[in-house]
């Protein structure tokens, strides 16, 4: 389910990559963001997970890119939200003993799986660098 992870992850890492030889803190990038900088930690921790950004702490401290952004393509961001795209079921179970309603959320899951997997190739040929370059 898309729930702006994916959003929030991208303007992170857009302004990292703006400035890829700062310490970036996350007070300037909550500003940015118009969140709490608790929230912006809280991503900040999982991109550290998946090995995208290096934090150090102090006066001079923050957050910066661990490799280049045309490294980066938009689709391992899209991973690291752990998201995916779903229109959602219909909130009534269908009747099992209609030929639609018995199959309908089997079907629908496929439909979903398919525009996932157009949306993560499309994803794949775009770096963080070229969407940074939009700002």
């Amino acid at each position: 389910m898309i729930t702006g992870k994916f959003a929030i992850t991208t303007h992170i890492l857009t302004l990292l990559a703006k400035f890829p030889d700062e310490y970036m803190a996350s007070e300037y990038i909550a500003g940015s963001l118009n969140i709490h900088p608790v929230l912006v930690r809280k991503e900040i921790a999982n991109l550290k997970k998946y090995n995208l950004v290096e934090s150090k702490e102090g006066k001079n401290g923050g957050t910066k890119l661990i490799k280049p952004a045309s490294l980066i393509s938009m689709e391992e961001v899209f991973q690291v939200t752990l998201e995916k795209l779903s229109f959602g079921f219909s909130k009534n179970d269908p009747n099992p003993d209609c030929p639609v309603g018995k199959q309908i959320n089997v079907n629908l899951t496929a439909l979903y799986d398919d525009i996932n997997m157009t949306i993560i190739n499309r994803l794949k040929a775009i770096s963080l660098e070229e969407f940074s370059e939009k700002f």
